[in-house]
């Protein structure tokens, strides 16, 4: 195995981003298993930690089968894949329909995990994406884009493992992409940890409380919309 547990990848992926420590930057993971990977790279690099909430959009025959995301709420993007959607016979009403669903769960998952407060800006920041790996990397392609729409100043993906040939896409989506390893063959992320048990959503919720708390003391992450969300869930 590569890593004990998703703790202990974020740990190592820390040491791999230690460069960007103190260059204004925002971590963002993907939940749910990339929020722990995430916190250990947050705290390393004495960042704000936020959630890219990302949703797939499944063949109204093949739910397994993506043929889109759509990303966050408040203005949601929606990604397409309109090859998949021709070859699953999908109609617009029946993608727009599914569409809508998955937004509402993402609404409400965003509400559960953090509360009511805003995302952290990234206009003008360094915004690095974790996850705790990438097979396919549709959902890592999602989140890119809508953190590019975003405007940072540079967009990082990091992961702890992937298959070189899926990494190799990436080279294109972000300004930088930092992986631990890329072993062949690849199978499946959880082949390379020795725990790679589910994230519960408690864990993700005590994640961001924990970080909110490391930095509610600071002003400027304040104004990015921290601090509410730390004072809501020590009153609830």
């Amino acid at each position: 195995m590569l890593f004990q547990n998703r703790k202990d990848a974020g740990r190592l992926l820390a040491a791999a981003l230690k460069e960007f420590r103190g260059r204004n930057c925002v971590v963002l993971a993907l939940p749910r298993g990339g929020v722990p990977v995430a916190a250990e790279v947050a705290e390393a690099l004495d960042a704000p930690l936020d959630l890219l909430l990302v949703r797939k959009i499944g063949a109204p025959r093949q739910p397994e089968l993506a043929i889109g995301s759509v990303i966050d709420g408040g203005t949601p993007i929606i990604v397409q894949d309109r090859e998949l959607i021709s070859l699953t016979g999908t109609s617009p009403r029946q993608f727009d329909e599914i569409c809508a669903r998955e937004l509402a769960e993402i609404e409400r998952r965003r509400k559960f995990y953090i509360g009511d407060r805003p995302p952290v800006p990234l206009e003008g920041r360094v915004a690095i994406v974790v996850d705790d790996g990438l097979a396919t990397g549709n959902t890592m392609r999602a989140a890119l884009q809508a953190a590019r729409l975003r405007r940072p100043a540079r967009l990082v993906m990091a992961v702890p493992v992937a298959p070189a040939g899926t990494l190799e896409y990436f080279r294109d989506q972000a300004d930088q992409v930092v992986c631990l390893a890329t072993p062949e063959p690849f199978g499946a992320v959880g082949y390379f940890y020795d725990d790679f048990s589910p994230t519960s959503d408690a864990e993700v919720i005590r994640l961001m409380r924990d970080q909110a708390a490391v930095h509610a003391a600071n002003p400027n992450v304040e104004a990015g919309g921290l601090f509410p969300f730390l004072k809501q869930h020590r009153e609830g």
